[in-house]
């Protein structure tokens, strides 16, 4: 696994398969305009069993929440002030999702 981070910034929070293993950050602002910042793996590790077993992540591959950080994720949350990070750009963040 590479030492870089991955920084991805979205509208909503999501685990997805295709970003285990990938080293990223995830930045979102929920719908009261508070900005959430979270360790993709770390939070899929702790709750690996959880998602794996939920219809949402076996159909599409992936686990969202537009509103707010799980319940069940919420003290995983991290600062990031990490410099050795490498902007990722998906889909979603260029306005196609």
């Amino acid at each position: 696994m590479s030492n870089k981070l991955n920084k991805l910034t979205t509208k909503r929070f999501v685990i997805r398969q295709s970003l285990i293993g990938t080293n990223t950050i995830i930045t979102f602002v929920n719908k009261k305009g508070v900005s959430i910042t979270y360790d993709h793996d770390e939070v899929y590790t702790r709750n690996k069993e959880r998602f794996d077993s939920m219809n949402c992540f076996i159909k599409y591959k992936s686990y969202t929440n537009s509103n707010n950080i799980p319940t069940f994720c919420r003290d995983i949350e991290v600062e990031d002030d990490s410099p050795n990070t490498e902007t990722v750009f998906t889909m979603e963040s260029n306005g196609y999702v």
